[in-house]
C-alpha cells in the first residue's frame, strides 16, 4: 500500500511510552491440530522481529510449568531503530492464572532497564530503574490480568495460552508494566494456514482490540494448535514478530486459494520468485494477466487487514478466461532475494522476468500479456512497460500515483497533519523536518539534521528510488493501452491521481488518447472494498473483505476488448 510520509511517524506513534503498542505484539501462537489441554504447551522457541519486511531483532522464549504454575522466561536483542536488549525477562503465574511477579533487566539506547513487579491483593507494585533513575509504581489491577512490558514478546505466550480457548467477545485484562491496565477483547476469529517447504500449519488469526488511553490497537494474534505463540502483526505499523519454523524465506501465509491454484518458482536474478498461476478452464492459448502487489512486504495475494486483494483478483480474472500469473515479492514468503535491497527499478526487474517466462510458455498467448499493479505495483508496471513495449502489450494502473514519490510523501503528511490538534508551527515543523529527511535521502548530504533514529529508517535504497520516481518521465516512454482504476474513496492514493495519469496517457505519441481508459468506482477504497469514509484508520472494522465486483467487472471488461478470449 502506498503510505510513504508513515514510514517515520507510524513507527514512533506506536512505540510511544506512555500508550504503549509495542507491548500489544506478542499474543500470536502457531501449530498443528490436538485438542486444548490434551497437549504439552511447555517448550521453547524462537522468534524474528521484522519492521516493513526487514529483520530488526531476535528472541528466544522457554514456557515452563514448574509445581502446576506457569513461567515464561526470555532474552532478546532488538536492533535500530529501537536498540533494545535484554537479558532476563521472567514472569510468574499460579495454576490459574494469578499474576505474581515479574522481573526484567536490559539495556535501551545503551541505558540500563531493571523491573520488579510483584502482584497481591488486586495490587501491582514495581520498581523501576532507568537511566540511574529510580522509582515505585503502585497500580489497581485485576487478579488474572496479562503482564506486558513493552517490547519483550515472551510476554505475549501468555496471551497466546489464555487466547487459544477464547471466543469472539471474551476480554482480557492487561497490565502494561509498569503503566496501567487496559482492557484488551477478541473482536474475530479467523482459521489460517501457512506453508513451508516441508509443512502446512493450521493457525488462528485472532483480532484483538487493545483499548489504550489514547485509542484502540488493532493487532493481530495467531495461535497454534497447542496454544503457543506463532506470529503477531501490527498492519498499520508493518510490525511483525514470527516464529523461526514460519518466518523462512519459504514460509508463505496460505491467505487465499483458488481451485486452480498452481505453483511455479520463477528464474529472477540470481534467485527464483515464487508464484501462483490460475489457469482458465476452456480456453485454448489464453491471454496472460501478470498481477504486482504494492508497497512493502507483500506476498502474492497482497493481504491487507485480511483482504487478499491480488488474490480475488486472480481468481475472477481467471474464471473470466485469463491465464492469471501473481508471486511473491522477492525477499517475501518462498521468494529469494534480499528485501534491503530494493527498489522500484529491482522490482521492475523482477516483472521482466516474470514475463520473459511466461513467453516461453507453450500454453498461452504470448503476443496478448498485461500487466495490472496495485498502487506501486501501478508504478512497477508502467517502468518495466516502458522497457518491453513489443512484451507487455497492456498496462491496467490500480490506485496508482500519478506525481513523484517525493510529491505523494508531501501530500499524505499533509492530510495526516491536517488531522491532528496541533498549532501550526509545530505542524510546519514536521513538514520542515520531513524536507530534510527527503533531501538528505535524494543528495546522500545534510544527515546530521535528521534525529539518526529517522535516517536509520528513510536511508534506503527503495526510499529514495520512491521519492524519485516520475510517472510523467515513464509514462511518455509507453506506447500500450492504459486502464485506469481508482475507488472515488480512496484517501492514500486520491482519485486526483488518476486524472493526472490520463492527462500524461493522453499527451503520448506513441498511444492516441482512445487508447487510455479511466473508471473511477463510487465508494471504494484503496484496498478496493467498499467503505464507508476511505479513511485508513478504518480498515481495521470494514465489515465487507471482499473486492468490489465493479472494479473487477471494469477490469475484465477492458481486457476483453484489448484481448478478446478465445475459446
Amino acid at each position: 500500500m502506498v503510505r510513504y510520509w508513515g514510514v517515520m511517524k507510524q513507527w514512533f506513534r506506536h512505540l510511544s511510552v506512555g500508550l504503549v503498542a509495542f507491548t500489544m505484539w506478542s499474543a500470536v501462537p502457531a501449530g498443528q491440530s490436538v485438542q486444548a489441554g490434551q497437549e504439552d504447551q511447555t517448550g521453547g522457541a524462537v522468534f524474528t522481529v521484522f519492521l516493513r519486511g526487514q529483520r530488526i531483532g531476535s528472541e528466544e522464549v522457554t514456557v515452563t510449568r514448574p509445581s502446576g504454575g506457569w513461567v515464561v522466561t526470555a532474552t532478546g536483542r532488538t536492533g535500530p531503530p529501537l536498540e533494545f536488549s535484554f537479558d532476563k525477562f521472567v514472569a510468574r503465574y499460579g495454576a490459574d492464572w494469578q499474576t505474581q511477579s515479574l522481573e526484567v533487566s536490559g539495556q535501551m539506547r545503551g541505558q540500563g532497564l531493571l523491573l520488579n513487579t510483584g502482584f497481591s491483593g488486586g495490587t501491582a507494585t514495581s520498581d523501576v530503574v532507568q537511566a540511574g533513575k529510580q522509582a515505585r509504581l503502585t497500580h489497581r489491577v485485576s487478579a488474572d490480568t496479562i503482564a506486558l512490558p513493552n517490547n519483550f514478546y515472551g510476554a505475549y505466550e501468555v496471551l497466546a495460552l489464555r487466547l487459544h480457548t477464547a471466543q469472539a467477545g471474551s476480554g482480557f485484562p492487561i497490565y502494561v508494566a509498569p503503566q496501567a491496565e487496559v482492557q484488551a477483547t477478541v473482536m474475530k476469529i479467523t482459521p489460517r494456514r501457512m506453508e513451508t517447504s516441508t509443512s502446512k500449519y493450521e493457525l488462528r488469526q485472532f483480532d484483538v482490540s487493545f483499548q489504550n488511553p489514547g485509542g484502540a490497537l488493532q493487532v493481530e494474534v495467531w495461535v497454534d494448535a497447542r496454544g503457543r505463540l506463532a506470529r503477531l502483526a501490527i498492519p498499520v505499523a508493518s510490525l511483525a514478530v514470527v516464529r523461526d519454523d514460519l518466518s523462512g524465506v519459504m514460509s508463505r501465509l496460505d491467505s487465499f486459494s483458488h481451485p486452480r491454484d498452481e505453483a511455479a518458482f520463477i528464474p529472477a536474478n540470481g534467485f527464483s520468485l515464487a508464484a501462483s498461476i490460475t489457469k482458465p478452464e476452456g480456453v485454448v492459448k489464453p491471454p496472460v494477466v501478470i498481477l504486482v502487489s504494492g508497497s512493502g512486504p507483500q506476498d502474492r495475494d497482497e493481504t491487507v487487514f485480511g483482504i487478499p486483494i491480488l488474490g480475488q483478483v486472480a481468481g475472477r480474472l481467471s474464471d473470466a478466461g485469463f491465464f492469471v500469473v501473481r508471486y511473491d515479492k522477492r525477499g517475501v514468503g518462498q521468494s529469494g532475494g534480499r528485501i534491503e535491497s530494493t527498489s522500484i527499478e529491482a522490482y521492475a526487474e523482477d516483472l521482466r522476468g516474470v514475463v520473459n517466462w511466461v513467453r516461453r510458455r507453450k500454453d498461452v498467448d504470448t503476443n496478448r500479456v498485461a500487466v495490472v499493479g496495485h498502487s506501486e505495483g501501478g508504478s512497477v508496471a508502467l517502468l518495466a512497460g516502458s522497457q518491453m513495449r513489443g512484451q507487455i502489450r497492456a498496462l491496467g494502473l490500480v490506485a496508482t500515483p500519478g506525481q513523484t514519490g517525493r510529491e505523494i510523501t508531501a501530500m499524505q503528511q499533509r492530510r495526516a497533519l491536517d488531522k491532528l490538534q496541533e498549532p501550526e508551527s509545530a505542524k510546519q515543523e514536521k513538514i520542515a523536518l520531513q524536507n530534510r529527511i527527503m533531501d538528505a535521502v535524494i543528495s546522500g548530504t545534510g544527515w546530521e539534521s535528521v534525529p539518526p533514529e529517522m535516517r536509520r529508517q528513510s536511508d534506503t535504497a527503495w526510499f529514495r528510488s520512491w521519492l524519485l520516481f516520475d510517472p510523467a518521465l515513464v509514462v511518455r516512454r509507453t506506447n500500450q493501452p492504459i486502464l485506469l482504476l481508482q475507488g472515488s474513496l480512496d484517501t492514500q492514493v486520491p482519485p486526483d491521481q488518476a486524472d493526472k495519469l490520463e492527462a500524461l496517457a493522453n499527451a503520448r505519441r506513441a498511444g492516441p488518447a482512445a487508447a487510455t481508459r479511466k473508471v473511477v468506482v463510487p465508494g471504494v477504497n484503496h484496498l478496493l472494498v467498499p467503505a464507508r469514509t476511505g479513511e485508513v484508520e478504518e480498515y481495521a472494522s470494514l465489515p465487507v473483505k471482499t473486492v468490489s465486483a465493479e472494479i473487477t467487472d471494469a477490469l475484465i471488461s477492458w481486457l476483453k476488448e484489448v484481448f478478446p478470449v478465445k475459446r
